[in-house]
């Protein structure tokens, strides 16, 4: 419990000395294989990784309790986890699965403490008539209501 509390103190610290940079998740298992997520409000650079890497290991006695670390930044593949996220992908497309596991798309067009705002594009069948017609509507989403959401990739 103590290595971890160090862990924790002296990331805290480094991320004191940088504020556009944020922790998504510190991870560290049985073996001691310590892994520090980080993302940024103008992305994470690889400088930003040793800068955070060295900011731990030179602060910490491997005679006195060995480990490895690894310190990467949130890619894609991560989900959004933080309101810091969401607002950094303002104007992206994102998927989210809902805890009822429904899915929806949309593009992210406002976020605040409490929840996020979607613009969902559809086509719809015509009410009178055949064919289908364009539709765009606003949804607010709370953030205990989003089990996954994740940045669409879109090539």
């Amino acid at each position: 419990m103590e290595f971890r509390k160090n862990i924790e103190t002296l990331l805290n610290d480094f991320l004191a000395t940088r504020e556009d940079l944020f922790l998504i998740d510190l991870k560290i298992s049985t073996a001691s294989d310590v892994t520090v997520i980080l993302d940024g409000d103008n992305g994470v650079t690889l400088q930003d990784c040793l800068d955070a890497s060295r900011a731990i290991e030179f602060n910490m006695d491997r005679e006195e309790h060995d480990f490895s670390l690894q310190v990467m930044s949130a890619g894609l593949s991560e989900p959004l986890v933080t309101p810091r996220q969401f607002n950094k992908n303002l104007g992206r497309d994102i998927e989210i699965m809902l805890q009822d596991s429904s899915e929806i798309e949309g593009e992210l067009v406002d976020v605040d403490e409490e929840k996020i705002t979607l613009v969902l594009r559809y086509r719809k069948p015509k009410e009178v008539g055949k064919g289908k017609v364009d539709v765009e509507e606003e949804r607010e989403i709370v953030y205990s209501d989003i089990k996954k959401a994740l940045v669409a990739i879109k090539f």
